[in-house]
């Protein structure tokens, strides 16, 4: 049995838990591993760990009795509390224990400063999706994860969403990618909705609709062997409704912006980093 546990309980570590009990990878059912998963998880708020305890997730006492207990250790905390807990459990990982992160901006360099010098770190960006099972994760490790180690922790991601290898370099420039697009996402989703409000069409009607168009879409995207040029042009028939639409989105520089946002969270990334 493999003992997985998480430093804090609030929305991501939530979603990951759910995703792995979702997917059948604890209790009695083997990873793709061939390994068997128990759950702990330690976080200050009573209420984190009371809703975890229908998916039999055990709970600790402290951070320190979590550490000492698992193999895979999670640290699903704000970056800005990352300090507080290591503080408190840095000296009892061990060179066997593989630290997963997390926290945007954090670098395997500063968590083995923290912890051990040969420390195994994982980095992960995930996002919220999980929740449903449909979550995007970038992963990357540090050259002290084996293989086999490293396997066993994107299977956990993979079992609920997509998961990718990304170089360690790259961390902090893909949040904007699949870690933050999911908020940008949903205001553009608010735009349409909206739209057909002030044209009295139904608020779930459109956001149904929108919805479906966004998850077709992106099974385009990733199917259908087009280029995404490629797919708006076949959307864009000349003289139509989405030429005209097109338009208006590109006098409004929306890549340009949709470039900035994602400039403002690398550099939010990097003002995080340690």
């Amino acid at each position: 049995m493999t003992a997985v546990g998480f430093i804090g309980a609030g929305n991501m570590g939530f979603a990951i838990i759910k995703g792995i009990v979702g997917s059948g990878l604890c209790g009695d059912v083997k990873a793709a591993s061939s390994r068997t998963i128990s759950l702990y998880a330690y976080d200050p708020n009573n209420e984190m760990i009371e809703r975890l305890k229908q998916f039999g997730v055990e709970p600790c006492a402290s951070e320190k009795e979590l550490v000492q207990k698992c193999d895979y250790v999670f640290l699903a905390v704000k970056p800005q509390q990352l300090d507080s807990v290591l503080d408190k459990v840095g000296g009892d990982f061990t060179k066997d224990k593989i630290i997963i992160s997390i926290c945007a901006g954090i670098t395997a360099e500063y968590l083995q400063s923290k912890t051990l010098e040969n420390a195994k770190v994982v980095l992960v960006m995930p996002n919220t999706p999980l929740l449903l099972g449909e979550g995007a994760s970038a992963l990357a490790r540090n050259a002290n994860v084996a293989d086999e180690e490293f396997e066993f922790v994107k299977n956990i991601f993979a079992s609920c969403g997509k998961a990718e290898v990304v170089p360690q370099d790259k961390m902090k420039e893909i949040i904007a990618v699949n870690g933050s697009s999911p908020a940008f996402i949903y205001l553009f989703a608010k735009a349409f909705v909206d739209y057909a409000k002030s044209v009295d069409i139904d608020e779930e009607t459109a956001k149904g609709l929108f919805s479906q168009s966004l998850v077709g879409s992106a099974k385009m995207i990733t199917d259908s062997g087009y280029t995404i040029d490629e797919l708006i042009k076949m959307v864009s028939s000349p003289g139509g409704t989405t030429l005209e639409g097109l338009k208006e989105l590109y006098d409004g520089n929306l890549t340009e912006t949709v470039n900035k946002a994602c400039e403002s969270c690398t550099r939010r990334a990097y003002e995080l980093s340690k």
